[in-house]
């Protein structure tokens, strides 16, 4: 399968001047909506700051949060003291293809805007994951959105998919896992506002909350070993994934996957409950 523009999302493409311009548009819009159109919150900014200006060299980063709203991205790195312009600390993130590629120009925009295309229900294994996967070995951060799909009720966090924890497994360097748990952005950009749409443009004087937790770090050898044992008394359906390089059949991936995404899950909830709380909202 061949990669959807992967040449316009190369740093080298036009001496990346088209992306420089992709950032500074799209971080002054993020800026406008999320610092001078509406009011934004964010508790532990320092931490996601740090992990993006300066963690160790060659280990990648991979961000999660839930999904609220068609802005979250970008406008959820809009916040005063962020460096949403700079197309160097920028994020990748994987970006749903029958949305963000559905034509050339879209596509174009995007792939500058370090965009990775994602078939939903294609699996772990399609070729786009291949192109995060070589991401995350540069040391490069990655955003994802785990639960796979916006949903604006005001809910506990949904069963994560699990292309988030298999990216995690396959990376060559095990990626630091930062979670992020948001509230506003359905008010800022309501999937139902006039007529069953969104409003065209982002509406003002709303209250965004961004809480932001502590790094969760995976021991990966350790969690391939216990889905190796646990995996022969759990009943996972197979549809043929091949085995890895490190003998994980496609039941001991499974097991592996899943045990992971619900440690993320429980720790993005606890987080969830958290911001309620400081925000003094029923849960």
């Amino acid at each position: 399968m061949e990669r959807t523009m992967e040449w316009a999302a190369r740093a080298g493409h036009m001496r990346g001047i088209p992306r420089k311009l992709v950032f500074t548009a799209v971080g002054a819009f993020a800026k406008a909506v999320a610092s001078l159109m509406n009011s934004t919150y964010v508790h532990n900014a320092d931490t996601l700051i740090r992990l993006v200006r300066s963690r160790p060299p060659g280990v990648p980063l991979i961000t999660v949060s839930n999904h609220m709203s068609t802005l979250d991205d970008p406008v959820m790195w809009g916040f005063k003291g962020f460096p949403s312009s700079d197309s160097k600390l920028a994020r990748w993130v994987l970006a749903a293809e029958d949305i963000c590629f559905k034509n050339a120009v879209y596509s174009y925009f995007f792939r500058l805007g370090k965009c990775i295309p994602i078939t939903r229900g294609g699996g772990i294994y399609q070729e786009h994951m291949n192109e995060a996967i070589e991401r995350l070995s540069d040391g490069a951060w990655l955003h994802t959105f785990p639960e796979g799909k916006v949903t604006q009720e005001d809910a506990s966090i949904r069963r994560l998919k699990w292309g988030t924890a298999s990216l995690i497994v396959r990376a060559p360097v095990t990626p630091i896992v930062l979670p992020i748990v948001h509230h506003g952005f359905q008010e800022v950009m309501p999937e139902k506002f006039i007529f069953g749409r969104r409003p065209p443009v982002p509406l003002c004087y709303k209250k965004i909350n961004i809480f932001i937790g502590e790094p969760i770090e995976f021991d990966v050898p350790q969690l391939k070993q216990m889905a190796i044992s646990q995996s022969h008394n759990g009943s996972f359906p197979r549809v043929g994934w091949p085995t890895t390089s490190d003998g994980l059949d496609e039941a001991a991936q499974r097991c592996l996957y899943s045990k992971i995404s619900e440690h993320i899950q429980g720790v993005m909830e606890s987080l969830r409950v958290f911001g309620k709380s400081f925000l003094k909202l029923p849960v």
